[in-house]
């Protein structure tokens, strides 16, 4: 029968990896740019902006990802103001993306305010603008900070990419149940666990070598 299971799940499993690595993939590259400009405009010295984006984070932060995956693909057709439906892919990658975007936004901001800001008027002293300085001297700075706290939400991210589920998407966790209540076997949830434990592998050695990259500053 195991063999009936890996035949039935690895090209499932291939699927449903498209669909996992595509989240992961879109949720990274829109959520970190986007994240820091959040963070800025959290930091303004405009209160109604400031207010507005603290609200935000608070929201995402303070609400289950699973919730807000069903809020906006169900909820936003029900809003009479808006009443447009999401698509599924539509409704993962805004969920996704507001979601990471704001803890990724916390992130920065700390790793902003953990700089001296005498680096700032030494800067000044000579000569450099705040933009100049801003993106040449803070930045590679906050981002070596910064790196640790962004890894553990990238694995995080990994993982919760298995709540797609929720909305009917094949993703590789919902290619282990089906595959497991076909033939009423656990062993495809060991076996997607393990490519779970890969994925993370890699990702893991990648962050390292990023992170040595800016030891540099140290």
């Amino acid at each position: 029968m195991e063999m009936n299971v890996l035949n039935m799940l690895i090209p499932m499993t291939l699927n449903g990896l498209i669909i996992t690595i595509g989240v992961f993939v879109i949720t990274l590259v829109v959520s970190i740019p986007l994240s820091l400009v959040v963070a800025l405009l959290r930091m303004s010295k405009n209160k109604i902006v400031s207010s507005i984006m603290g609200g935000y984070i608070y929201i995402m932060r303070g609400t289950p990802l699973l919730l807000q995956l069903m809020f906006i693909f169900f909820g936003f057709h029900y809003v009479p103001v808006i009443g447009y439906a999401f698509s599924r892919y539509q409704a993962i990658f805004i969920a996704f993306i507001i979601n990471y975007t704001a803890y990724f936004a916390e992130i920065f901001r700390g790793g902003i305010n953990s700089i001296d800001v005498g680096q700032y008027e030494g800067a000044a002293v000579l000569g450099l603008s705040r933009t100049h300085t801003f993106i040449k001297i803070i930045m590679p700075q906050v981002i070596r900070n910064v790196i640790p706290s962004i890894a553990n939400e990238v694995i995080t991210l990994v993982k919760d990419t298995s709540l797609v589920y929720i909305l009917g998407v094949s993703d590789i966790l919902k290619a282990a149940k089906a595959v497991s209540n076909k033939y009423s076997s656990f062993s495809p949830y060991i076996y997607i666990g393990v490519v779970y434990l890969a994925i993370t592998a890699v990702l893991t050695r990648v962050l390292n070598r990023i992170e040595n990259k800016f030891n540099y500053f140290r």
